[in-house]
């Protein structure tokens, strides 16, 4: 029985020291169960050659192909040799080469007109794409006549794979696991899935499932493996999301109900607006979790600038109108002063409307007023902003006020998180940019409440609905969708820089007449260019490579906005502002900013979310192609908050045809932000996908893609939800809760199980 592995065993005692080593430092493999799960990420047929011509550059790869021709070469006048292969597959053609005394073994075994895989990094030499010294396999040597057609129909698994590792390699390595596991009917597997549930979905028993994703008969055997798997990961992890939310529902809540002539309703009355359908029926929601006994957890999602901060603080005055407190969690300090700052600006308003026994709010400390103390009049609260940077004197002062009670409302960073932050009645927690911040981060704020707090967690990154599910699967969901009247509509377009110079002058003149019209404008840069965020190495660079936009640094703030002052832009009031700055300094930049004292603002992508200028009109995003289809959608929403049209300009200097425009034009081409997100998670890892959302879940999403397998997720999460129900401890599931163990990591089981 010791030769028999289990999921959990080691590589080590299974494949020895060394394998196991290599595994274990290079692809992340430890135990049977990881290289089970480590699934060929495609499959060769022998009668099938890889398309050679479509080979990523400066990546590792592994191609089925057939050897061309292979010749000896002399080189240094005849004082060495080097071996060249070429292989070809009709739609392009690779050169192998060797070097040194082996050359004569290879010519041996490369013989044209055989087939075989190899593998190594791919180069260009002479405009033809090369690997130097590959590992290679040949394919089907020792075949006799009669073995000929079986060979060469058989699908051949390729792994994921490293320089150390190859895939053939891997490949072995599993059939020893698969030959081990098998001699004994698969005695020490454990399988996630309900016998009803998986016979109710007609899905093959997981021994099988193994076996066909790594030695598939037939192509139907691979798609039926596929299936089973997905359901495996969307079940695992909708049934960890599920007991999430069931155990939440579980603990106690204070009621938060909105007061009848309150703050909220004395704010509402004097809005300069009126605010949308999507607005009123977004807060409905809100404030009906806000009046239940038990936390709210309600993520809501909405399209740049629709509105979603107003929709906030209406929740946040319900809660002081209840007597709460009610606290904002931004990722960064800009975003945090331009949120207490905009909060301020509105409490003060309400003090000029006679709604404040004394002062109105002060820019910086927060707003003063005897009457807007917790348990003083309903009309008025202190507002004060809590951030790492503050000085000592003013951190102390709002830290007694959250303690007393006399700050009814709180906008802060992490500084809001640490020990010392205590409140007097938190009520509800308002997370803003929810993919900053991971689940440890919103509980470590939620446990300051003296019961949990409700939770509102926003996102002005449109969420597709299985995203939201599989990411954000423990929170109820809102969509604001429909964009405030007087919003205008934003032109973007693509400025090839490289290709046409003249397009980035017309640029820059187009940004002149922006201003010259009474308008503002932002220029983006990726890097801050302050010698802390230049490369540590240094190497000499070719001058081909220097002129290569994929190898130079990116442009930074401090270098574009010298020389546009003394450039293109020479004579307008131009002001630089990125994340290193002072915090004085960031705000007295945005103050003026937003005051209208500065033309053109050139910044990193610190004003990427809450920034609020209307007067901002113009947007040019230099060095476009290195952001993110998402990051460009929030960075283009900075403008067009006014009546005047917004302009947003995508300067790259990649080749139309590279990938990285075809991403820009996507941008350019639609302002649908759920559109959008669906490109950009088509373009990235699912791993990327769950990020630090669900910080304390292990990487499960292997085979399942949350935009293609939709139906599997939704199927997954009915049967999670209901299972739960039935039985939350899964106590008659013991092989499912031994599942969980594997998905989540220690911290998060002990939340769980509090539940």
């Amino acid at each position: 029985m010791d030769l028999v592995p289990s999921l959990d065993e080691s590589l080590k005692k299974t494949l020895g020291g060394t394998t196991a080593k290599v595994m274990a430092e290079h692809l992340d493999l430890h135990t049977v169960g990881d290289l089970l799960h480590h699934y060929p990420r495609r499959y060769a047929e022998r009668g099938e050659l890889t398309q050679l011509a479509d080979l990523p550059l400066d990546e590792h790869a592994t191609v089925v192909a057939q050897v061309a021709d292979a010749r000896v070469l002399r080189f240094n006048n005849g004082k060495g040799q080097r071996l060249e292969v070429t292989l070809t597959d009709g739609s392009g053609r690779l050169q192998l080469v060797f070097f040194g005394k082996a050359i004569y073994h290879h010519q041996k075994e490369l013989l044209p007109g055989r087939k075989g895989m190899f593998s190594g990094k791919v180069g260009m030499f002479r405009n033809i794409r090369q690997l130097s010294h590959p590992a290679y396999e040949m394919l089907g040597k020792d075949a006799g006549e009669d073995a000929v057609e079986a060979w060469a129909n058989e699908l051949i698994p390729l792994y994921p794979a490293c320089a150390q590792m190859e895939s053939w390699k891997i490949a072995k390595t599993v059939d020893v696991v698969l030959a081990s596991m098998e001699a004994t009917g698969w005695a020490e597997i454990v399988d996630p899935l309900p016998t009803a549930l998986r016979e109710g979905r007609g899905l093959v028993e997981l021994p099988e499932a193994f076996r066909e994703i790594h030695r598939p008969r037939t192509k139907a055997e691979i798609a039926e493996a596929r299936d089973r798997l997905k359901w495996d990961e969307a079940f695992v992890l909708q049934v960890a999301l599920a007991r999430r939310r069931f155990a939440e529902t579980q603990l106690p809540a204070v009621a938060r109900e909105p007061v009848p002539d309150g703050l909220l309703d004395a704010f509402d009355a004097k809005l300069p607006f009126t605010l949308t359908e999507g607005q009123h029926k977004v807060s409905k929601e809100i404030f009906d979790d806000l009046a239940t006994e038990h936390p709210m957890h309600r993520l809501l999602q909405g399209e740049v600038g629709s509105g979603k901060t107003m929709v906030a603080l209406r929740a946040m005055l319900a809660v002081v109108d209840a007597g709460g407190q009610a606290a904002m969690l931004a990722p960064t300090e800009v975003l945090a002063q331009q949120h207490h700052r905009s909060i301020t600006e509105m409490m003060g308003e309400l003090a000029s409307w006679g709604l404040w026994r004394d002062a109105p709010p002060q820019q910086g400390g927060g707003g003063r007023g005897e009457g807007g103390t917790l348990g003083g009049s309903p009309l008025g609260t202190k507002v004060v902003l809590l951030t790492g940077s503050m000085g000592m004197p003013a951190r102390r002062q709002a830290l007694l006020d959250l303690v007393t009670g006399e700050a009814g409302l709180v906008i802060g960073t992490h500084a809001l998180i640490e020990d010392k932050v205590q409140f007097h009645d938190l009520g509800l927690v308002v997370v803003d940019e929810q993919h900053r911040f991971g689940v440890e981060q919103r509980d470590a704020l939620r446990s300051k409440g003296k019961q949990p707090p409700h939770l509102l967690v926003m996102t002005a990154t449109p969420i597709p609905r299985t995203v939201a599910m599989t990411v954000f699967g423990d929170l109820e969901t809102s969509v604001l969708d429909q964009l405030p009247a007087g919003r205008s509509p934003i032109a973007t377009h693509v400025v090839p820089a490289k290709d046409k110079p003249h397009f980035l002058a017309r640029a820059w003149e187009r940004v002149r007449e922006e201003v010259e019209n009474g308008h503002q404008a932002y220029v983006v840069c990726p890097r801050i260019g302050d010698g802390e965020d230049e490369p540590k190495k240094k190497s000499k660079k070719t001058a081909q490579e220097a002129e290569d936009p994929e190898k130079r640094p990116p442009l930074a703030v401090l270098e574009i906005a010298d020389q546009l002052r003394a450039g293109p832009l020479a004579g307008l009031r131009v002001e630089v502002l990125h994340g290193r700055m002072q915090p004085d300094d960031k705000d007295d930049v945005m103050r003026r900013f937003g005051a209208g004292d500065v033309d053109v603002l050139v910044a990193t992508t610190v004003i990427e979310v809450g920034v609020n200028v209307p007067n901002a009109t113009a947007m040019v995003i230099m060095d476009a192609d290195r952001f993110g289809v998402s990051q460009l959608h929030q960075l283009r929403g900075r403008v067009g908050r006014g009546s005047a049209p917004g302009l947003c300009l995508l300067v790259s200097e990649m080749h139309e045809a590279s990938p990285a425009r075809a991403r820009l034009a996507a941008v350019a081409a639609t302002l649908d932000g759920f559109e959008l997100s669906r490109i950009d998670l088509e373009q990235r890892r699912e791993g990327d996908v769950l990020g630090q959302a669900q910080s304390g879940v292990r990487s499960s999403l292997r085979v399942l893609a949350v935009i293609d397998d939709e139906e599997v997720i939704a199927a997954a999460r009915e049967e999670a939800v209901r299972l739960v129900a039935d039985d939350p401890g899964l106590e008659r599931l013991p092989e499912l809760r031994t599942a969980l163990d594997a998905l989540l990591d220690k911290d998060r089981e002990e939340y769980l199980d509090k539940g």
